[in-house]
């Protein structure tokens, strides 16, 4: 077998379990995994982006040379690609120079978005676990390969050991049942899941897709839900690697190997590739790795398929939807059929089918990028892209670009615009004064051909869109999501502090995204800890540093899913550089609770807390909330050793005032967190 395999013994196993124990190492995991597991292992790739500049320094700040196992990594260059400063030029020629002194597979800005080459090159294989320094590695899972983010850092210690701990997460079933109608695609699957379950059902949980629908979806709609299980929450979106999967990846095996239109430039490793594919292929169909009759699931759902009509999000918001239909007279001043999620062959034939023989209204921008180089060769081989060329769309090159925040076609002050990308988050896209829709692309053409929201123009309306999703098997949402807090009591390691005092600063929005923490426009700009605290939460509340600057060992608490969206580490690096002593939230990202340990910056779970300071100083949304950060005039002290939380009227000489327990950290996090986070760890170690 291509991989090895573990197994608990007579347990029956869903499909992430299945996939994570062919790459168990260490010693752990030797039996089978499960939810709660702590577990060591080695994906068999690693791709960084623009983001390899820092992996860089972080690898050679940890005393390494030689990478582990050059075979594992794959750097592709797909975020800035606009900016053409001297300095980016030359952050962008260190990479290159580092991936060819380590014999590392690269590709240069132009050539795609690391997500989609992983996939169209055959590096995220089926049956796989493959990891990325980018929240959208989910997107592998289209194709049956596990894609979960991990984080610099992390990248930094694979690249050095060839192995990393993930923690096996709660994993939720979403039955496929019939057909999309005319007019749906992937992208209103997703939408339906984020916009109508938008109660956090699976904020870090791994979903498995499955059910007779599945085989009715193409590999491009597989794609783009596993995506945007992102923004649902998911740490993976993982689809079975049935035949259609099986099929698609024999396909680009027999192009691969060979020179074509937009990728001319066969790397020496593209010949074990397809090798592999092929064995892999054989191996599958001959012994198919799919979930047990019987595994155990934390929740499951179903989503009828033939009920659901073409969908936007709400603005600035992924936890509503709506049909395009319904939205109507929505005026629009930007489109954008660009990013990793909707813009393949199929994407762009589909806004082509919109736009031929008509015109992007006169005061709209519609703003297009292939998700690679060879995607944009496909498409102007069938003329899809002459067509939306003709009607007066803007060509960028093949790039994250303004889904980032970077680049051209921004949004601006008081625009509306709408997006087949898989995040708008307040200010993500440009200004946060402006609003940004998601929709499919099909939908972005035709809105952008009229200048208002609308719906495709041979679509079907199915009624109540709402009435697709149906909960199955639901759970507690904050219990399913973590252990229950206060339950057992860990115990303290060596060098873990026993208290953490300090003043209390609420900011009080559910939901606060790294978009809104550390701005993605400053992703790539070498700053100093000065310059990124400065910049630290200036998207969610302008005047946060103010705030924090104006306290005593600042303590920062705040609402639920703290830390959504992006996996950039500059997000907990910034508030630890503001001087903020510890963070307390109802639950966070997975994501941040790995950047805030990996960078040392202590991080605890009180949904107690969280709920006694919404009541008592408010809460909201990013988009929505009157006092975005309040100065409580409250102290506050973590009794770690009883792993509680007691808050202190600091008017009234340190009275107390309420007591909440803390979700206890295990001894890996403590550890981490001991030694200043996971750089001085290994160090450490190494010594």
């Amino acid at each position: 077998m291509i991989f090895s395999s573990a197994a608990r013994a007579g347990a029956a196993r869903n499909l992430v379990q299945k996939v994570l124990e062919r790459h168990v190492v260490g010693g752990t995991g030797v039996h089978g995994v499960a939810a709660g597991d702590f577990i060591s292992v080695r994906p068999w790739r690693v791709m960084t982006h623009d983001n390899s500049h820092a992996v860089i320094q972080k690898f050679r700040g940890l005393g390494a040379s030689k990478i582990k196992d050059p075979s594992q990594l794959v750097f592709a260059l797909d975020h800035d690609i606009q900016n053409k400063s001297e300095a980016n030029l030359k952050r962008y020629a260190s990479i290159e120079s580092f991936a060819r002194e380590q014999s590392v597979d690269f590709y240069p800005a132009g050539r795609g978005i690391g997500h989609q080459v992983m996939v169209e090159e055959l590096y995220a294989e089926p049956g796989s676990l493959c990891v990325a320094s980018d929240s959208h590695s989910n997107m592998y899972g289209g194709v049956g390969c596990l894609g979960t983010p991990v984080v610099r850092t992390d990248a930094a210690s694979i690249w050095g050991t060839g192995r990393t701990w993930w923690r096996v997460p709660p994993v939720i079933s979403v039955e496929l049942r019939g057909r999309l109608p005319k007019g749906c695609s992937g992208k209103d699957v997703i939408i339906a899941l984020c916009g109508f379950l938008n109660r956090d059902q699976a904020l870090n949980h791994a979903v498995e897709f499955c059910g007779e629908g599945v085989s009715t979806l193409s590999i491009e709609d597989r794609l783009t839900i596993a995506n945007m299980s992102t923004e649902w929450g998911a740490l993976c979106g993982l689809f079975p690697a049935d035949d259609v999967t099986l099929d698609w990846w024999a396909q680009r095996a027999q192009v691969v190997g060979k020179q074509r239109p937009g990728a001319d430039r066969i790397l020496p490793s593209a010949g074990l590739r397809v090798e592999r594919a092929q064995r892999l292929v054989d191996e599958l169909k001959a012994n198919p790795i799919r979930a047990d009759d019987g595994a155990s699931y934390a929740q499951s759902f179903m989503l009828d398929l033939s009920k659901l009509s073409p969908l936007i999000t709400g603005g600035n918001t992924l936890k509503h939807a709506e049909p395009a239909s319904e939205a109507k007279g929505t005026k629009i001043h930007k489109a954008w059929l660009v990013s990793c999620v909707n813009a393949r062959s199929g994407d762009i034939a589909a806004a082509a089918k919109e736009l031929r023989g008509r015109k992007v209204a006169p005061w709209v921008k519609l703003y297009v990028a292939a998700a690679s180089s060879e995607v944009q060769a496909s498409a102007e081989q069938a003329g899809d892209w002459q067509v939306l060329m003709d009607a007066g769309a803007i060509e960028l090159p093949p790039g994250c670009g303004a889904c980032a925040g970077l680049g051209a076609g921004q949004v601006e002050a008081g625009e509306v615009g709408i997006a087949a990308t898989n995040r708008n988050f307040k200010g993500r896209m440009g200004s946060r004064d402006g609003i940004v829709h998601l929709a499919s692309p099909a939908v972005v053409a035709a809105s952008a051909a009229e200048g208002y929201i609308t719906a495709p123009r041979d679509s079907v309306t199915a009624g109540d869109a709402g009435s697709a999703v149906h909960v199955v098997n639901g759970a507690d949402v904050a219990s399913s999501q973590t252990a229950k807090a206060g339950t057992h009591l860990e115990e303290l390691v060596e060098g873990f502090p026993r208290a953490i005092e300090g003043e209390l600063l609420w900011c009080g929005a559910d939901n606060i995204s790294t978009d809104g923490i550390y701005h993605g426009r400053l992703m790539y700009e070498d700053l100093s800890p000065e310059q990124m605290a400065d910049a630290a939460m200036e998207n969610y509340d302008p005047s946060f540093v103010q705030s924090v600057r104006s306290l005593k060992s600042p303590i920062l608490a705040a609402g639920s899913n703290f830390g959504t969206g992006s996996s950039r580490e500059q997000a907990a690096q910034c508030l630890k550089y503001a001087g903020v002593e510890a963070l307390l939230a109802g639950s966070y990202s997975a994501t941040y609770t790995r950047n805030a340990l990996n960078n040392g910056l202590p991080i605890f779970e009180s949904p107690g807390l969280m709920r006694y300071m919404q009541e008592r100083f408010g809460q909201g949304t990013e988009n929505a909330i009157e006092h975005p950060t309040v100065r409580t005039g409250l102290k506050v002290k973590l009794d770690l050793e009883a792993w509680q939380v007691h808050l202190l009227d600091a008017q009234a000489g340190g009275q107390p005032v309420a007591s909440f327990n803390l979700q206890p950290l295990g001894a890996a996090a403590q550890e981490l967190l001991a030694c200043g986070g996971l750089e001085p760890w290994i160090k450490k170690h190494l010594d």
